[in-house]
């Protein structure tokens, strides 16, 4: 499942909730006797001074298990994500920051989670690490629980989304991101399935577009398309050793600056999209 909406709409807020780092206001949250959950936050590990890579993992775990009956090992999880024999000897200190998003990944990975649970896993981490990442969670037999702004990434790996419109008021839809911006463009706002998490005293005003917002929105789509098109292109060429190594920082750079845009342009289409509804 993926969650979606614009910022401050409660998406973190529902993750704490639900493994019991936030305390609820109201209702209750209940979770299964064989539910073991593995959370990835923005926050990043703590690790003790003078820790070396493999260190750090095997204090978590030895192995995890794969689909059909596969497992992989504490050292072979650090070597699919890209922690070569070598590395996994490297002082913790010394990684730089993207080497410890991805140790603390492999910390969350290797406790062996059957509830894995991320937030905003994309933010900071490259396109090698990126591809490697959704190849491990389409592989992954547990539930996944994502909040994401890249589009492309969860197009990959989500079956289903929860909506946060803010407000308290959460819809399900059943399929990924792209079908979801599909949806809303061609479907009365009125047939999707509501949840309302937390009743307010006020519904939330809702608001039609302005001229000026319709033709923002119609922009919006297209430009997304054009730099979601770019950057399908530019990875590609990194996953087909396509760059020439001379290029690699320049192309690395771009792919930067396309994948910010696009998630601020995909966080005001989703703003206008919510201000449609009546």
């Amino acid at each position: 499942i993926g969650i979606i909406g614009k910022n401050g709409t409660g998406k973190s807020s529902f993750l704490n909730i639900i493994t019991e780092k936030n305390p609820l206001d109201a209702g209750t949250v209940s979770i299964g006797e064989t539910i073991k959950f593995g959370y990835y936050t923005q926050s990043g590990i703590v690790v003790k001074e003078g820790q070396k890579v493999i260190e750090v993992i095997k204090e978590f775990g030895e192995y995890i298990p794969l689909n059909k009956g596969q497992k992989i090992s504490a050292s072979q999880l650090l070597e699919r994500f890209l922690f070569d024999k070598k590395k996994q000897y490297d002082f913790v200190e010394k990684l730089s920051g993207g080497e410890q998003k991805r140790l603390y990944l492999c910390a969350v990975l290797i406790q062996n989670p059957n509830f894995l649970i991320l937030d905003e896993p994309t933010n900071d981490l490259d396109v090698v690490t990126l591809n490697v990442l959704e190849n491990f969670l389409l592989d992954y037999p547990g539930n996944l629980l994502v909040v994401s702004h890249d589009r492309y990434f969860m197009d990959k790996i989500v079956d289903a989304l929860f909506v946060f419109r803010g407000e308290g008021v959460v819809e399900t839809f059943p399929g990924n991101y792209s079908d979801f911006r599909a949806y809303e463009d061609s479907t009365p706002k009125e047939k999707i399935e509501k949840i309302v998490v937390e009743k307010t005293a006020t519904e939330p005003t809702k608001s039609s577009l302005s001229f000026q917002e319709k033709r923002e929105f119609g922009a919006l789509e297209a430009e997304i398309e054009r730099l979601q098109s770019r950057k399908t292109s530019i990875e590609n060429m990194f996953l087909n050793v396509e760059i020439a190594p001379e290029d690699i920082q320049k192309k690395s750079e771009e792919l930067q600056e396309i994948i910010t845009s696009l998630e601020e342009k995909e966080e005001r289409w989703l703003e206008l999209s919510m201000k449609l509804e009546e």
